[in-house]
């Protein structure tokens, strides 16, 4: 990068903590640390639920999934509008009416003390782990671009934004992530301009849409229907729905967003509104990297973009990467050309010759593919470095190479922002959590002690989640992994709540037991690879409420008077 570049970088990163610190002065006690004192406005609701969600590994790792695969993942967030409906109608009233610091508070009420810290646990085993892989996305970044060692970045970057989270509390939170979600929304839109405007000459966006479209990258819709499809239109209304309901009703990480609200109104419309906005941003964000693919259909693109761990590749085995190199020259050099004349044809609606020549262009990219998988295993299989994946570096490599001075510096501190707007929110929640829900869950203190406490908790949970961060490297595609660690128990989680809410006549003893049971067996379920991770959410959910329901309906019988 160049020094303009630098001093955008350093300057917007030094500004947000800055930012941060300041507007979170003032914490008196748990409920101003952990709740902003339930103060926030419906928009900053909506900004904070948004920019937890969307993190680095989202600006990452999408465009990269979009340009190897397609838009498909953008079916997983289908189910999320009717979730964000279901949430407003039952959970926030409750959220609400009880004033909760924690969504497990509830089920202390509801069932008993052991099922919260059952729940509790599980909440911060997913979330722990899962923003242990948010500090690690934008650590690739600054490992990347500086050339430092992965895990000193991690640590770098975990410690930076632990500056106003820890000092700040949810107030602090809630306004950086305000501000940081409108500069993200600015930048990539303009990233998605510049791509289109550094096409050549005489190359515009619906020559690139329509070449796109061609190379399967706008296959936004997949009707099959499989067990094992990751992105079909079934998973990802039917396990979208409850990965969401799951997500955004009881991890705290989210209820923390909106039960820090002024009211119930201020809270359904801050989610109401990111189930509208939440799947056109993610196309938008998705179709960024369906046309990164069509530029490098007309640049120079490397085989691989994680150039780490290619380069490590080249060094043990020089001959097969000079073989591949060059093999991979000639039919980029072809699909060079064939794009080209893609645009003409068109242009010039010669019928039968484009239809020849978008044949031989996905011929062309299916070789290239191959190539690239081929490099891929052999990477994956030696660990030459300690990341192999080649997804998340995409958006990257083309921000890094193809962008104009000054721009670099911004799209690289948005992606450390967006970072640091999910991670700090799932600190706090975090922090808020174990505290409440573990540690003073049968004596309460007083405010300045809870506010100290509040702070040790953020500060381990900081701790713990860099230590996660070391291993994420080992995890391929983030975005995926983030979902996979999500799926493993939001259906357990999700299907905890539904009882306490639809089954009232089920007790702790009866829920406590079916949730061990169901996530005994939604591990072994991901352990046998039976289905895709999405369902692992459904069968959590409905296997949970019908093992509750089987055993209130045996204890109906065996209670009946005939039974007697």
């Amino acid at each position: 990068m160049t020094y303009i570049d630098w001093i955008v970088l350093i300057g917007t990163l030094a500004a947000m903590i800055g930012y941060g610190v300041y507007k979170g002065k003032g914490q008196t006690g748990a409920g101003s640390y952990l709740l902003a004192d339930r103060q926030m406005p419906w928009y900053v609701v909506l900004l904070g639920v948004m920019a937890t969600q969307a993190s680095a590994i989202t600006f990452l790792s999408a465009p990269g999934l979009a340009y190897t695969d397609g838009m498909r993942f953008l079916q997983n967030y289908f189910g999320l509008p009717i979730a964000m409906v279901v949430i407003c109608v039952t959970f926030i009233p409750v959220f609400s009416r009880l004033k909760v610091y924690t969504a497990y508070e509830y089920l202390e009420q509801r069932f008993d003390q052991r099922t919260r810290l059952l729940t509790s646990f599980l909440f911060l085993l997913s979330r722990g782990l899962s923003t242990g892989v948010s500090i690690y996305a934008p650590a690739i970044i600054l490992s990347s671009v500086l050339g430092w060692n992965i895990y000193v970045t991690n640590v770098f970057m975990g410690g930076l934004l632990m500056l106003y989270t820890y000092s700040g509390g949810a107030k602090a939170v809630a306004h950086t992530q305000k501000l940081q979600f409108i500069i993200i929304l600015g930048a990539m839109a303009l990233a998605g301009y510049l791509v289109v405007h550094r096409l050549p000459d005489g190359i515009g966006m619906s020559d690139a849409l329509y070449i796109a479209g061609k190379s399967g990258k706008l296959n936004v819709i997949t009707t099959d229907f499989s067990w094992h499809d990751k992105y079909n239109i079934w998973s990802g209304i039917i396990g979208g729905f409850f990965l969401s309901l799951s997500y955004f009703g009881t991890d705290n990480s989210q209820v923390g967003r909106y039960i820090n609200a002024r009211d119930t109104k201020q809270s359904r419309m801050g989610l109401l509104l990111n189930g509208l906005v939440k799947i056109p941003m993610q196309f938008f964000i998705l179709l960024i990297g369906a046309l990164v693919f069509v530029f490098y259909s007309f640049q120079s693109a490397p085989l691989y973009f994680n150039t780490t761990a290619y380069n490590a590749y080249a060094h043990y085995e020089p001959q097969n990467a000079t073989a591949t190199a060059t093999l991979h020259q000639q039919l980029h050099q072809q699909q060079q050309l064939q794009a080209v004349a893609i645009t003409q044809q068109r242009k010039e609606n010669k019928t039968t010759e484009l239809s020849q020549t978008l044949y031989s262009f996905k011929q062309t990219q299916y070789q290239i593919q191959q190539l690239r998988d081929s490099v891929a295993r052999h990477i994956t299989r030696k660990h030459y470095a300690p990341d192999t994946s080649d997804t998340n570096y995409i958006f990257l490599y083309f921000v890094k190479n193809s962008l104009p001075i000054g721009i670099v510096g911004l799209l690289f501190a948005v992606i450390i922002l967006a970072s640091w707007g999910s991670i700090s929110a799932a600190l706090n929640s975090l922090a808020a959590s174990s505290l409440i829900d573990i540690h003073l869950l049968n004596v309460r203190k007083d405010e300045k002690t809870e506010l100290r406490l509040g702070r040790l908790h953020t500060l381990a949970w900081g701790v713990f989640c860099i230590g996660v961060a070391m291993f994420a490297a080992r995890m391929g595609s983030l975005i995926e992994a983030v979902n996979i660690l999500g799926s493993l128990f939001y259906g357990t989680i999700l299907g905890i709540f539904l009882v306490a809410f639809y089954m009232k006549s089920v007790s702790g003893k009866t829920v406590f037991a079916a949730a061990i049971i169901t996530e005994l067996v939604i591990i072994g379920i991901y352990i046998a690879d039976i289905v895709s991770f999405l369902w692992l959410n459904v069968i959590g959910a409905l296997l949970l409420m019908l093992i509750c329901f089987i055993a209130r309906f045996r204890k109906i019988i065996s209670t009946s008077p005939q039974h007697k």
